[in-house]
């Protein structure tokens, strides 16, 4: 069997939340080999005291092309670090975590890979075995989620079936786009090559030059429309994180309130971090979960499943 690897592309911004998530990891996740923070050149002295022996900290450039370059920090927009080349507009640090993703996962000597964003905490324990080489893997798919009236999606959802040469699906579709995500190595490159073939340019330009994308409705589409590659996978309608993905900053009551949401699947949460709630809040709540958790699941019917 190959075991599981944990990936979080990150950077000095997201520290704090992903010191948390890290200090969760090492609390509640067994059976994964290592857990690798992707982080930006000028990041890795901040990231370095969270290197362990499960844990290995990797410079951005590690996996980009030379062609692919930072631009220098004053040179920020909305404090956003941007990339160029002379083959495409600058990207920014978003664009390029997407691309770290795909690239890392083909890299990584590692047959599966489970995807962690920074501002995932585990609240319960997961023994992530089941998910070893040649089992299959969870694919998140929510159907019928993206409809015409959401712009990002809309466009992530024509994007990607351009790369990948196929009719862009009528609304409302699925949705692949979730926390606690699994890919293999597999289907990851022959997902680039797939990008390859119908652009005719490497996969990382393809992506610089269209910018407007999303890393897992790709990969989600292109299993949906391959038959090798959808072996390796299982279909799901939720994934065991709650989410919360809007702007208002969370109180600790509006969080005890989302983490009561629960069901007994649910492993983590997700708080977006540019909703600005405070890592010491969340930091708290979690030290009491249990306490709140317990008489919650005590009173609940097993499998109600919660919102994610």
């Amino acid at each position: 069997m190959n075991p599981v690897a944990l990936m979080t592309p990150t950077y000095g911004r997201d520290l704090e939340i992903c010191t948390l998530l890290c200090e969760s990891v090492d609390r509640h996740v067994t059976s994964f080999s290592k857990h690798y923070l992707l982080v930006p050149d000028c990041d890795l002295s901040l990231f370095a005291p969270l290197a362990s022996e499960r844990r290995i900290i990797i410079p951005a450039s590690s996996f980009l092309p030379d062609w692919l370059r930072p631009l220098p920090r004053m040179i920020q927009r909305k404090r956003r670090q941007f990339w160029w080349s002379l083959r495409a507009k600058p990207v920014n640090g978003w664009h390029v975590q997407q691309i770290l993703k795909i690239a890392a996962t083909m890299a990584l000597p590692y047959e599966r890979v489970c995807i962690l964003d920074s501002d995932i905490v585990f609240f319960r324990d997961i023994d992530l075995a089941q998910f070893e080489y040649p089992n299959t893997i969870p694919l998140l798919k929510m159907n019928d989620a993206v409809t015409a009236d959401q712009p990002r999606h809309s466009r992530w959802l024509e994007t990607s079936h351009q790369l990948l040469g196929l009719p862009t699906p009528p609304f409302p579709a699925p949705d692949f786009i979730g926390h606690i995500i699994f890919w293999d190595k597999q289907t990851t490159r022959a997902l680039a090559e797939r990008i390859e073939a119908v652009t005719g340019i490497s996969w990382i330009e393809a992506l610089c030059k269209t910018r407007e994308f999303s890393e897992y409705l790709l990969y989600g589409f292109f299993v949906e429309n391959d038959a090798a590659s959808a072996l390796r996978h299982t279909v799901v309608p939720k994934t065991q994180c709650i989410s919360y993905w809007d702007d208002p900053t969370l109180s600790k009551d509006e969080l005890n309130r989302l983490l009561l949401r629960a069901d007994r699947d649910d492993v983590a949460f997700s708080i977006a971090s540019f909703s600005g709630t405070p890592v010491e809040t969340i930091r708290e709540v979690v030290a009491e979960s249990d306490a709140i958790l317990a008489p919650h699941l005590a009173i609940e019917p097993a499998g109600v499943a919660a919102l994610c």
